[in-house]
Order: structure tokens, then sequence, then C-alpha cells
């Protein structure tokens, strides 16, 4: 198993200069009648208490597609027949495909005008249907600007996916590249959560953060907000909850199968907790430090 899950030390594929890509800008203009300051709320607490819900819908969709095998067609240009090619004729995959056109109907009710939303083609959003939205300035002008998508995108393929999924190929192409789509949604809301957990860390230390990032020093702002003890708590709060969503609950059947485990010593899950709980610690809480050090490093480029 561990062989499938990029390792924290060595396999990383975003260093602590994470790369930021331009997004296109889905800040809103338009004045929403009753806006207020939130600021007041970005609070460690507070974000710590988002990003548990935010475990929740990654391991629940992380489940659910762990029920399929891992398909590769679904992947491969071509490999299904869709009716959509990139500006120079290549096919696209049926994720791609299935991505794109979610991203296109999302984009227009203003999904990606909310400042914790990131879209993996934002150049190709559409114009919207419904008025834009004026969100709170809680972040730093450069919190448009990081965008590692791209990076998630090749994780979960490389790495995530052959952890979780059987291989071989079912045939159920379309529910294994929906499942995707909504697993790529969360685990992308939950790692660039990174720059709202970011701004919090630099409000409660503003003098030590503010000295690394006028010195750039990229490594010791990274060991600045990094609190292990904090992450190997999410780690098994993690594999809880994996462990626990991942069994079929029968309470008629509940008294026979707990005396089964007890001659057994074993459980069946539809996906080993360990692997959730690996994939934690050595790839989302990762991305979300390298998401943080890269909003740090530009959080004084406009004061």
């Amino acid at each position: 198993m561990s062989s499938h899950i990029v390792s924290r030390a060595t396999k990383r594929q975003v260093s602590c200069k994470a790369v930021a890509n331009v997004q296109s800008p889905a800040a809103a203009t338009a004045p929403t009648p009753g806006a207020r300051d939130m600021s007041a709320s970005l609070t460690l607490p507070n974000i710590r208490s988002s990003l548990i819900r935010q475990e929740d819908s990654i391991i629940f969709t992380l489940i659910e597609r762990a029920q399929f095998a891992q398909n590769p067609l679904v992947y491969q240009p071509g490999g299904v027949e869709v009716p959509a090619y990139s500006k120079d004729g290549k096919q696209y995959s049926l994720m791609e495909y299935i991505l794109r056109e979610t991203e296109q109907l999302h984009g227009k009710v203003r999904r990606y005008t909310s400042p914790d939303e990131h879209a993996f083609y934002p150049e190709e959003l559409p114009a919207m249907v419904l008025p834009p939205l004026e969100y709170p300035s809680i972040l730093a002008p450069a919190a448009d600007t990081i965008n590692i998508n791209s990076q998630i995108m090749s994780i979960y393929l490389n790495s995530l996916l052959p952890a979780i999924a059987a291989p071989g190929d079912d045939g159920n192409y379309g529910s294994a590249a929906t499942l995707d789509v909504l697993a790529l949604q969360a685990l992308s809301k939950r790692i660039h959560y990174g720059k709202f957990v970011a701004e919090a860390k630099f409000r409660a230390k503003p003098e030590e953060y503010t000295a690394l990032i006028k010195n750039q020093d990229a490594a010791a702002l990274m060991d600045l907000l990094t609190d292990r003890k904090v992450e190997l708590a999410v780690v098994e709060r993690v594999r809880l909850k994996a462990a626990t969503f991942g069994q079929d609950v029968n309470p008629a059947a509940q008294q026979q199968q707990q005396q089964d485990q007890q001659q057994q010593h074993e459980q069946v899950y539809k996906i080993e907790p360990d692997v959730l709980a690996k994939m934690y610690d050595d790839v989302v809480m990762p991305l979300t430090k390298d998401v943080q050090v890269a909003y740090l490093l530009r959080r004084l480029d406009h004061e």
C-alpha cells in the first residue's frame, strides 16, 4: 500500500515554494446587500471546525469511488469517446470531459467567485448567469494567484486512485469519473483552505511571520506553521472516521458480526482506514502547508 502513496519526505510534487498559477479573475465587484466583515471569525478554532467538516466529504467520496475498479480508459485521451477536444485537436479523456463540463455549469452560477473554490481550468470559465457577489476582503490580494490544482490532479491520478481502487476495468466509466470529479473538488477545497489557515496564523503572530516573510525564508515559515501534534491528531481522526464510515451497518446482524470479529480478529472495510490516514499525512496536509507557505511569501506584497 505504501508504494502507492506519495512519501512526505521524498516524493512530494510541491515544494515549500509551491508553484503559484494565476487564476482567472473570479472576484466579484457588485455590492451584496448585508455583506459584512468576516475577519473576526478568522480564528484557528473556527477554521479547524470547517476543515473537520471537509474531512467528511473527502472520506465519503473516496469510499464511494473505491467501490469501482480503477478503469484506466477513463483517464486516457480517446479511451472513451467524448465530443470534446483541446485546441490542438487532442480528444479529452472522459474524466477531464466531465470535470470541464461540471466547471462550465458551476461557473455560470458563480461557484468560482467564492474565495474557497478553485477551478481546475480557470482560464475557461464561462460568463456568469447570476450577478456576482462581493465577498469580504479577508485574504491578501496574492491569494487569487495561488492555484495548485494541477499538482492535486497529478497526485490523485498517479498515487491516490491506485491506493483506493482495485486494478482492472469493470465498465463503470461514468460512475467512476463522476466520483473522481467530486473527490478532486473536495480535495482542492481542503488543500486551498490553507490560505485561510495561513492568514489566521499570521494574525496570531504578525511580528514573527513578518520577519520571515521579509526575508523570504520559506523553510523557516514551514517550521513556524507546522504543529506535528495537531497533524497526528488529524491523522488519527481521519483513521477513525474512515473505519466508522467504511463499515456496512446492519443492526440485525451486529451481534453476530461482533462475535465473528472476535473469532477472526479482523474487520472488513470498504476502504482500509490506514490508506486514508496515510493519504492525509502524506498528501493532504503537506500540500495544505505548501499553499500556506506560498500565500505567506506574498502576504505583504501589497503593504
